[in-house]
């Protein structure tokens, strides 16, 4: 079972195996929504089907979301019958991937855990490391060709990962016992720029971790050794059992929970709400730098 990061080469290992897979492609573009379909369209690894971020990984429906920002959490039935839609089984091994730094991908490995499903992984160096490997590609929908996508059988359990709302974190402000890690580039955290809110700044206290310095120059995840010695120098004295992460709107926060988790500094807690509900709530405290 692969839980964190796999490799191009573990996974076209499990294919020859004939382990199940199920493979989603999460790009997206944040500016221009549709052009992730249209990549994924284009060419996706074979036998992907494709999880947009607007559309299956958050909801606008007020009825189904669990917390607020920008990109608010589906709650966890409506998911998972998406998930089974998309022929998912209970054991089954889920790939994720994307052509954008492995950030939007984090999204839904995040959600499966959520949804209580611990076989799934993010493909380490996204689908460029699959094309530059020679991996097998296709184009159209997946999931429109005829018989492709039977019902799975997947069914909620048990989160496996931790999330917190706006009240939790701003309780923590004052009881000292949360450590706040903010995702966003470094001109966003210290309120210089914000091109999305309507709010410049940062939550008091945060510290700042933009979540693409997870990656090497080649576009892989750092060794465990060194995520573990950049976050120890990040935290200091502060225990890694605290640690909050946020960003925008929970997407791009993600990256440093799967990074501190492949470091060996355990699964920490998500803010899903983030700045983007943060900042949006009246009475809270903002804070530049």
């Amino acid at each position: 079972m692969y839980t964190t990061l796999i490799s191009v080469a573990q996974l076209q290992a499990l294919q020859a195996s004939g382990t199940p897979v199920r493979i989603f492609d999460c790009t997206f573009d944040l500016m221009n929504p549709p052009a992730g379909h249209a990549q994924y369209s284009e060419q996706h690894i074979a036998g992907a089907v494709h999880a947009d971020l607007d559309q299956h990984l958050a909801t606008h429906d007020a009825t189904q979301r669990v917390n607020g920002g920008r990109h608010p959490l589906p709650q966890r039935e409506v998911f998972a019958a998406w998930l089974t839609r998309r022929g998912l089984n209970q054991d089954t091994q889920v790939v994720v991937y994307d052509r954008n730094g492995m950030n939007y991908c984090g999204r839904l490995w995040w959600m499966l855990k959520w949804c209580g499903h611990e076989a799934v992984a993010v493909l380490d160096g996204g689908f460029q490391a699959w094309v530059a490997a020679g991996g097998a590609v296709s184009a159209g929908d997946e999931a429109l060709s005829a018989h492709a996508l039977p019902e799975g059988n997947f069914a909620l359990r048990e989160p496996l990962v931790k999330w917190v709302d706006t009240a939790t974190v701003a309780r923590g402000l004052t009881q000292g016992q949360q450590t706040i890690i903010d995702a966003r580039g470094a001109p966003r955290y210290r309120g210089e720029v914000e091109p999305l809110d309507p709010v410049a700044g940062h939550i008091p206290g945060a510290l700042n971790r933009p979540f693409n310095t997870n990656l090497n120059e080649q576009g892989f995840f750092k060794s465990p050794a060194e995520l573990w010695a950049e976050f120890a120098a990040l935290l200091g004295d502060a225990n890694a059992e605290t640690v909050v992460h946020h960003c925008g709107s929970g997407v791009s926060a993600v990256p440093n929970v799967l990074a501190m988790e492949v470091a060996g500094l355990g699964r920490t807690a998500l803010y899903p709400g983030s700045w983007s509900e943060w900042c949006n709530t009246p009475g809270l405290p903002c804070e530049k730098s």
